[in-house]
């Protein structure tokens, strides 16, 4: 895992962010003292953390200060363990920050490479827009492009672009990337040309799944998507997906 300041991709998005998300097969402990016992471990190593709380639907939350604008969050559902870096100062630091989390969920929950039914590492970028949301994502990313020619008939304007698009890295295709948009625009705000002050983000995520015949070894894992991530992110993502629509953005009036 590299250890870069993240500055080649914080300088294109008002927010960037790292999530880890383990999805497991059997069911993660729900027990007070089991929860308690690894939410204090990783508010003593992470000090931000204070907020601790339990959602209506059952999930375990534990977070920092979300009005800092950098904080870390983790979550913890029935058969999922999250968590998030959101505006690191480094991309090692986020990295270091799931690393930890992982190698601990192993002595507090018992998570196992047995027991994964997928790992998602998942790199975020958020670009605040008061305006047109779809249109903006559109014109950046079809401009050109044979879909483009029906947002040019007349008055059509976009009113939900929220493209995905999943691909194999591997042969195998066990190792995976998802590439993903989400405006929050609604057609009643381009009726009403009344706009909420809300981001386009920007989703890439790298999930492994585990090979048959293998147990999947979770810090060999992490790192190889960490690594694959970057890569792509610098590669692809931020020079053709990011970065025009932070441009069209900048144009729009």
């Amino acid at each position: 895992m590299r250890e870069d300041n993240h500055s080649e991709f914080s300088t294109v998005a008002d927010d960037f962010f790292v999530n880890l998300n383990l999805q497991t097969t059997l069911a993660l402990p729900s027990a007070r003292e089991t929860v308690l016992l690894f939410c204090e471990a990783v508010q003593k190593e992470f000090r931000g953390m204070t907020s601790f709380y339990r959602r209506d639907s059952g999930e375990y939350v534990l977070e920092g200060d979300q009005e800092s604008g950098n904080y870390q969050w983790m979550e913890l559902q029935s058969q999922r363990l999250a968590s998030g870096f959101f505006n690191p100062q480094t991309t090692g630091e986020a990295y270091r920050f799931h690393s930890w989390l992982l190698d601990r969920s192993v002595y507090y929950l018992g998570t196992s490479g047995l027991d994964v039914e997928c790992l998602d590492v998942v790199f975020g970028f958020n670009l605040d827009y008061r305006g047109n949301r779809d249109a903006v994502a559109a014109q950046a990313l079809l401009e050109g492009s044979p879909l483009a020619a029906l947002i040019g008939e007349g008055a059509h304007k976009p009113i939900e672009f929220e493209p995905s698009l999943v691909v194999a890295l591997e042969e195998d295709c066990y190792l995976q990337a998802r590439l993903s948009l989400e405006t929050r625009c609604s057609s009643y705000q381009v009726r009403m040309g009344a706009y909420d002050e809300e981001p386009i983000s920007v989703y890439f995520t790298v999930r492994q799944y585990p090979r048959p015949g293998k147990v999947l070894n979770l810090k060999d894992a992490f790192a190889r998507q960490c690594e694959v991530g970057e890569d792509l992110l610098r590669r692809v993502v931020v020079p053709n997906v990011v970065s025009p629509i932070a441009a069209a953005i900048a144009t729009a009036d």
